[in-house]
């Protein structure tokens, strides 16, 4: 008996595209994440790992896109390797079963060590950069959420009997944004 050919594509963000991974590829069924690989706790990560069952195969664009650490991807492949189900990263052209070699098993560390360190290194010039830009004034932050004119609104609201809660809802803010506000209006 064949199992069922599942995709996991992972993007960071709802801007980005998750067309471009496993394009053209005849899977039984995705599952696309929206979210950092900072961490595997990824709804759509836990539902793959819940619905594949003995002799699927897991396809993912790479390896970078499972996981962020090598202890992570590790971990992941493991799992699913146990569970008799392959896992094949297609850019890096490489399938894991269960069954591999110490040649794949070397691979596979060592490709998810560059990975782990290519994105220290990304974010390492990330915060180099804003750093810079601190120096030279050009680095201006997050923009406030509140106007000074919804910060007036706050002071009227106030005097009501309407509660904070209340009052962050109708501004489209958070509890903890309107608190932070709440501190500098004092």
């Amino acid at each position: 008996m064949t199992g069922k050919r599942i995709g996991y594509i992972r993007v960071s963000t709802t801007d980005q595209n998750p067309e471009r991974q496993l394009e053209n590829m005849p899977l039984d069924k995705k599952f696309i994440d929206y979210a950092s690989a900072k961490s595997t706790d990824r709804p759509q990560l836990k539902a793959m790992l819940e619905f594949v069952r003995e002799d699927d195969i897991v396809f993912v664009h790479s390896m970078d896109r499972l996981a962020r650490n090598l202890r992570d991807l590790r971990n992941l492949v493991d799992t699913l390797v146990k569970k008799s189900i392959q896992i094949q990263f297609v850019k890096e052209n490489l399938i894991f079963s269960g069954k591999d070699n110490a040649i794949s098993n070397l691979m596979l560390s060592l490709m998810g060590a560059f990975a782990e360190f290519e994105y220290a290194f990304i974010r390492e010039r990330q915060r180099e950069g804003i750093e810079i830009c601190k120096k030279k004034g050009k680095y201006p932050g997050r923009k406030t959420k509140l106007t000074n004119e919804k910060i007036e609104i706050i002071k009227n609201e106030l005097q009501t009997r309407k509660s904070k809660t209340q009052i962050a809802i109708d501004l489209g803010i958070s509890r903890f944004t309107l608190y932070r506000y709440l501190e500098k209006i004092k």
